[in-house]
């Protein structure tokens, strides 16, 4: 556990591109687990934006073990949808063509998780899931302009043209697009949880608050031993959230008296973690439906 190097004083990595950041970051903690990325990423990250980055490839390594240690990107959104049916990427045989519309760190990954489409003609929707290297044959990055939140991250467009891929084991929805989300927010809610715990040290924030903080990524390295798909896991995450809502009133004004520049950084990003809260919301009714429990 990244503990002991969580609570020691940390000098951040300092803010360069992506790759070079995230470089810095390996050679920093070494071979990390998906958690230990998360977290220490989190604590290391000069901004929100990066600490976002860190717990985004924990995210991906805990959905694909056997991921290369470079940068990678799961690519699913197609016209603000991610649902299988909305999708117009097709593979055939190992083949990829199609358009991703909203690539988290595109021009910066070097491997491309891509969900298409892949049933028979006249047969129910079946999706896979195909890897690609950024720059292939057939595979080309369009960047798109740099959002008001998060805009140290880049994002962009993936246009796929008799792309190769390898097609990873399993269904791309079960196994692959729906864990993923769960995955996601519990680890990137770990980084910028660590992110502000390091702020807190460095900025002598009340004791109660940072003792809350390191609370709340024991939480967070708790559920992460669960299964992404249960029920269970998904009211647990609830809770996690919850507890970091409790925590903003407090946060801000420990913000409010300290420098201005973390304040400036954390007003600009801190709807990071708001962004998904209708679907966890929608997952959480849904894990109390089939736990048969009401809260």
């Amino acid at each position: 556990m990244p503990w002991q190097e969580l609570l020691s004083p940390q000098t951040r990595l300092p803010v360069t591109d992506l790759e070079a950041w995230y470089a810095s970051l390996l050679e920093r903690i070494g071979n990390p687990t998906p958690l230990q990325l998360a977290m220490l990423g989190g604590r290391l990250a000069a901004t929100p934006g990066l600490a976002f980055l860190a717990g985004y490839q924990g995210a991906l390594r805990a959905l694909w073990p056997a991921a290369p240690w470079t940068l990678g990107a799961l690519c699913v959104t197609e016209n603000r949808s991610t649902r299988p049916a909305d999708m117009a990427t097709r593979m055939h045989a190992l083949s990829l063509d199609g358009r991703k519309d909203f690539v988290t760190a595109a021009e910066a990954a070097d491997w491309l998780l891509v969900a298409a489409r892949a049933e028979e003609p006249d047969q129910p929707i079946q999706l896979a899931l195909g890897v690609v290297r950024n720059g292939a044959p057939g595979v080309r990055i369009e960047t798109l302009p740099a959002l008001p939140l998060m805009p140290d991250v880049s994002h962009g467009r993936l246009h796929l043209q008799g792309a190769h891929c390898e097609r990873l084991p399993g269904d791309g929805w079960t196994a692959y697009v729906k864990p993923f989300r769960t995955l996601e927010d519990t680890h990137v809610l770990m980084a910028l949880t660590a992110w502000l715990f390091g702020v807190a040290q460095e900025s002598a924030w009340p004791q109660a608050l940072q003792l809350r903080l390191l609370g709340l990524l024991a939480g967070c390295a708790e559920v992460t031993r669960y299964s992404p798909s249960g029920a269970e896991t998904h009211v647990l995450l609830a809770g996690l959230f919850s507890q970091f809502d409790s925590l903003r009133d407090d946060v801000e004004a420990a913000f409010a008296a300290g420098k201005a520049h973390w304040a400036q950084l954390w007003l600009r990003d801190k709807g990071l973690l708001s962004m998904a809260s209708s679907a966890r919301k929608t997952r959480l009714q849904k894990a109390q439906a089939v736990l048969g429990i009401t809260l």
